[in-house]
């Protein structure tokens, strides 16, 4: 009987679909699967290639096949797309799956446990509840300006709005509005101390993680960017230098070039978006606090003469990126000016 090489894995909530080839890439089944089977299916089969799309509940699939020996490894969805004949079913998906994962020019996505994913679950749970509390915000301060009551803009100010809808003498609130702005307020004040609480528990597991406390030494960086990174980031060793991190969070420009001609846009914005997102606000405080400080680094002073403030930024966080896979993959702190430098070219 032919020997089973390659098995591509099209994952689904109850119905998946699997296809097997032999060493010569080589048809040799393509079946559906009822959830429940699938582990039964892998543990009878022979150690072998198997490939998944990085999708939803992939590492935990990847981590149960692994454990019957197979080797493993999960695939971008835009990798294997191009491995599609003609249409799409589960059938094809599956084939392309298989086909792709013995390229040998193809990326993998490391392979999470399951604490990296609860740290990452805790972040993104956190940042669900900053985008609920901000529409939150935003409909009191409209409901309240269609009665002619404003707020200074930040959210800190968004307590004096909180003050009037409570004060029951003040009679720019109709007692109905008063109801229902009184619902949005406590909405709000419970968003509030969940974010407060979360935030608390990232910022305590930063200073017992000997990586975090290191990461955090980076200016820009402080313990949300830190374990975000440790969350999204679970083998910075994947990566050649730090370019290649950088170009993995799209702070770098897309390039279009053709026919010798070099054409480089405007960064390309792949990768993470949160942490992408974390890192520029992170380099936007550090120019904010150098424009006026004399004794900022010399060249970011020089940058920011030269080149609008968000070009800047955007600049800064490419750095700060090659600074933080510096420091994962060779250890260390960050030290200022002089030494920063040479570690800083290095990355």
């Amino acid at each position: 009987m032919t020997q089973i090489n390659t098995i591509g894995l099209d994952l689904a909530k109850q119905v998946f679909q699997v296809h097997g080839a032999d060493a010569e890439g080589a048809p040799l089944f393509n079946r559906r699967l009822r959830r429940a089977e699938v582990l039964r299916f892998f543990e009878k089969q022979p150690t072998c290639l198997v490939g998944l799309e990085a999708c939803g509940g992939a590492h935990y699939w990847a981590r149960e096949i692994a454990a019957f020996g197979h080797d493993v490894r999960l695939i971008p969805p835009a990798y294997v797309k191009p491995f599609v004949k003609r249409g799409k079913t589960d059938a094809a998906d599956a084939e392309a799956i298989s086909e792709a994962v013995t390229r040998k020019t193809m990326r993998f996505v490391p392979i999470k446990s399951a604490d990296q994913q609860a740290a990452a679950m805790v972040l993104r749970t956190r940042a669900l509840l900053l985008r609920q509390r901000t529409q939150v915000i935003n409909a009191l301060r409209a409901h309240m300006s269609e009665l002619g009551i404003i707020a200074a803009a930040g959210p800190a100010k968004v307590a004096a709005l909180a003050a009037i809808v409570r004060d029951p003498t003040d009679a720019r609130l109709p007692a109905v509005a008063r109801f229902a702005l009184t619902a949005l307020v406590d909405q709000l004040d419970t968003l509030s101390e969940q974010v407060e609480r979360l935030e608390r528990e990232i910022v305590t597991e930063a200073k017992h993680d000997e990586d975090m406390r290191r990461l955090t030494t980076i200016p820009g960086v402080g313990a949300i960017t830190a374990a975000t990174v440790k969350a999204l980031v679970p083998d910075p060793d994947g990566f050649r230098s730090g370019r290649h991190l950088a170009a993995w969070l799209g702070l770098t420009p897309r390039s279009h070039s053709s026919g010798g001609k070099e054409l480089l846009g405007a960064i390309s914005k792949m990768g993470n978006t949160e942490l992408r997102s974390l890192l520029v606000n992170g380099a936007t405080s550090v120019l904010r606090h150098a424009r006026n400080n004399d004794k900022a680094l010399p060249w970011l002073t020089a940058l920011l003469a030269r080149r609008p403030f968000k070009v800047v930024a955007i600049a800064l966080a490419n750095k700060i990126a090659r600074i933080i896979w510096a420091l994962l993959t060779k250890g260390g702190t960050y030290r200022k000016p002089g030494v920063m430098a040479v570690g800083a070219a290095n990355a």
